[in-house]
């Protein structure tokens, strides 16, 4: 009997991405907060280091919508917002909790998105390394 993983993001799934987000950033030294949305953008699980800086939490949670609603990693979407950019209104025309900044990632499981995760807290570049990081420690 083989055992087939659901392609939803369960709250064990949730609490496998903070925890492997935070290992990352632990070993970097970097305290963060990490937020893990399901894919109609609801709160599954979220977590702020007692050392994060208060702000990240929101970052976190904002990177994680941006890059569930847009389906990319925020990486890849920060120069489109860019002046000379085609989603240059974007953050602003939209009545959404947006940020185009590293640190959020998409959550696929058998080809479709079923959430993302946001981390806040280090340089986006870490923020990144961070989310990326724990989206690999998930089963597919």
């Amino acid at each position: 009997m083989s055992t087939t993983v659901p392609v939803t993001l369960a709250t064990a799934d949730a609490e496998t991405l903070i925890a492997a987000a935070r290992a990352a950033a632990d070993a970097a030294g970097v305290p963060v907060s990490v937020t893990v949305l399901d894919a109609g953008g609801h709160l599954l699980a979220f977590r702020r280091d007692d050392r994060a800086v208060l702000i990240s939490g929101e970052t976190s949670t904002r990177k994680a919508y941006t890059a569930l609603q847009l389906d990319a990693p925020t990486a890849d979407l920060v120069d489109l917002v860019k002046p000379d950019g085609p989603f240059h209104s974007l953050p602003t025309a939209l009545d959404k909790p947006l940020l185009f900044i590293a640190g959020g990632v998409p959550v696929h499981r058998d080809g479709r998105l079923i959430g993302a995760i946001g981390v806040g807290g280090g340089a986006p570049e870490q923020d990144h390394s961070f989310a990326t990081t724990a989206v690999e420690e998930l089963p597919q």
